[in-house]
């Protein structure tokens, strides 16, 4: 909730004039990288680990096997849950046109991951050598029909709902009910409610749904139990929170973080896949 109150720095990233420049780093639990901001439009991709993307609007959970769209220049910062493996694509501005000019969780399928690790062994991309430019295109491409996940948790803007959203995110498993939190931070019930949901698109119950979802991510990252997760993070069973981490990713957290997690596409067929969408962009890039 501070990061309003903090400076961002710029960060060149991988600089260069190439359409596409990578990152490949590999951080401690706990890490974080502060408040900064790029020239470039930013994919962070998650191999291994947890990590939270925080913006002065909002809270995004990027777990394994998702990324984090993060558009130029939106002032950003990366706290680690557990041991992260992170590759990032810094693409030149509107090089993916149809992406969102704001932050989101995307899944990451097989092909996408694939590309996304041919690209970061070879650092740079440049539309100047035909094999890189079939693979930009291809990036491209697949970055443009991509499905994005449910793991963000927008900020109020009304201070008092503020107030309110800071409470809860300085302890995600409180146990106190709206009525009580209301009375410690002086706002009232109907107008917190009204305010988170004109302000978040949310209902106040859906955010605060949200939030013990995320945390709960965050603690499994670091290596807790279910049971302990899930009651920290302030379900009041762990089956509860199966049932929603099911809803928003699709598989029990027990086989999403043992490396079961379902992909995209048989992982089998990436080459052909692969080759299908190089010949499917080459055929769009000569019809322009």
């Amino acid at each position: 909730m501070s990061q309003n109150r903090q400076t961002a720095k710029f960060d060149p990233g991988a600089p260069g004039k190439a359409q596409v420049t990578t990152l490949s780093r590999d951080y401690p639990a706990g890490h974080v990288i502060p408040l900064h901001f790029h020239h470039r439009d930013q994919l962070v991709y998650a191999s291994r680990g947890v990590m939270t993307v925080r913006t002065g609007v909002g809270t995004w959970v990027v777990p394994t096997h998702r990324a984090v769209w993060i558009p130029t220049p939106v002032p950003h910062s990366i706290t680690m849950s557990g041991t992260v493996s992170m590759r990032t694509l810094y693409l030149r501005p509107r090089l993916a046109r149809t992406l969102p000019r704001s932050c989101c969780v995307v899944n990451v399928s097989a092909l996408l991951r694939e590309l996304i690790l041919h690209a970061c062994a070879l650092a740079t991309l440049n539309f100047r050598k035909e094999r890189q430019r079939h693979v930009i295109d291809l990036i491209v491409d697949h970055l443009e029909s991509i499905q994005t996940v449910s793991l963000q948790l927008p900020n109020p803007t009304d201070a008092r709902a503020l107030r309110v959203a800071g409470t809860l995110l300085a302890s995600p498993g409180e146990q106190r009910t709206l009525t009580q939190v209301c009375k410690i931070t002086g706002a009232g019930r109907r107008t917190i409610e009204r305010r988170f949901l004109e302000e978040t698109g949310m209902t106040f119950g859906k955010w605060r749904q949200q939030l013990r979802l995320m945390q709960a991510m965050r603690l499994l990252a670091e290596g807790a139990k279910i049971t302990h997760a899930a009651l920290e993070a302030g379900y009041s069973t762990p089956s509860a929170f199966i049932f929603m981490f099911r809803k928003t990713l699709g598989t029990t957290p027990s086989l999403y973080f043992q490396g079961g997690a379902t992909l995209e596409g048989p992982a089998g067929c990436v080459s052909d896949t692969l080759e299908k969408r190089r010949v499917t962009a080459s055929r769009r890039r000569d019809s322009r």
